[in-house]
């Protein structure tokens, strides 16, 4: 019961915006020494066997980002391992890849327990939500955990998805941006407000739309190395006013929860004079339900407040980058 109140604390906490993200520099081999130190007597106590494969080469082993919420996410797929699992082994482990020119820290819990059937996969992430099977035990809890874990990950600049066949187990993967230290890779270049510059030159027209004036401020400093010029507005209205004004607007940050006419609403009346503007959605409820409807309203992509400087750079990149 305590860790279903805790589950529900930490979900009111990120959806009024009131998770903070610390950035330290860690070594990626400790925490998943942490962790199958912690959990290997629960997996052994089941007759299974927990399994860490080979570690990262010791020089790229660290990486800067949240211990807390890397540790949490890590834990509560572990978690989901043990209890959906009554036989065989449980794996977790860590990868780099690289795509686009960016790297990221590609973590994964695989197990050999009872599978997600595939018409519940798009959905175990959302709230409360279980996947539907027949283990009454397994299903105890509140359905929190891939929720939290989720949106931690969107917040650390990464991404989550499993990959499971029903009755020969289940694998999650999430990524994070892979960082080597404060400073980050040779040929970047940071700003005052911490948002990396490449090379290559982008300058661009932002309106900003949020109805949180500090909020406002803050996200005009974010952009301020990539804007040339930057609008802002404070309710949907406005920010439809503006977008008739300005038809050469390139992005619009576009705040979801707004008095009067809210950033959903806007943002269809605004596809229907301006198909080609990049519109990316940003709320403090970092949850599938609210990232899909502000897609199906129009935006191209999502960001989850409290906003990862990493992670804005990363969309800003990937629609104006090329």
């Amino acid at each position: 019961m305590l860790n279903i109140i805790n589950d529900i604390v930490d979900i009111s906490r990120i959806e009024s915006g009131h998770i903070d993200i610390t950035l330290k520099e860690l070594n990626i081999n400790e925490q998943l020494d942490y962790i199958y130190t912690f959990f290997k007597p629960q997996v052994e106590a089941k007759w299974m066997k927990l399994i860490l494969p080979e570690s990262l080469p010791a020089e790229k082993a660290s990486t800067v980002t949240d211990r807390e919420k890397l540790l949490a996410v890590l834990a509560n797929l572990v978690k989901n391992a043990i209890k959906y699992s009554n036989e065989g082994t449980i794996e977790l482990g860590c990868k780099i890849l690289e795509t686009q020119g960016q790297a990221f820290l590609q973590f994964y819990v695989r197990d050999t327990g009872i599978g997600i059937p595939k018409d519940r996969q798009n959905v175990i992430f959302e709230r409360f939500m279980h996947a539907d099977i027949e283990d009454i035990e397994a299903r105890q809890g509140a359905g929190l955990g891939l929720t939290i874990s989720k949106a931690y990950v969107e917040m650390l600049g990464g991404e989550i998805w499993v990959d499971s066949e029903e009755g020969k187990g289940s694998t999650f993967y999430f990524t994070i941006p892979y960082k080597k230290d404060h400073q980050n890779a040779d040929k970047e270049k940071t700003d005052e407000s911490g948002i990396i510059v490449q090379d290559k030159e982008i300058s661009l027209k932002i309106l900003i739309v949020e109805d949180d004036e500090l909020s406002s401020k803050l996200m005009a400093r974010f952009l301020n190395e990539v804007g040339k010029e930057i609008l802002l507005a404070f309710n949907g209205k406005e920010a439809i006013d503006i977008c008739r004004k300005h038809p050469d607007i390139d992005l619009i940050m576009m705040d979801v929860k707004m008095p009067g006419m809210d950033g959903e609403e806007a943002t269809r009346q605004i596809r229907q004079f301006n198909k080609d503007v990049v519109i990316i959605a940003q709320t403090a409820k970092a949850l599938i339900g609210d990232k899909q409807s502000m897609l199906d309203a129009g935006c191209n992509d999502y960001i989850a407040k409290p906003i990862n400087k990493d992670h804005l750079h990363a969309l800003i990149v990937k629609y104006f980058g090329d």
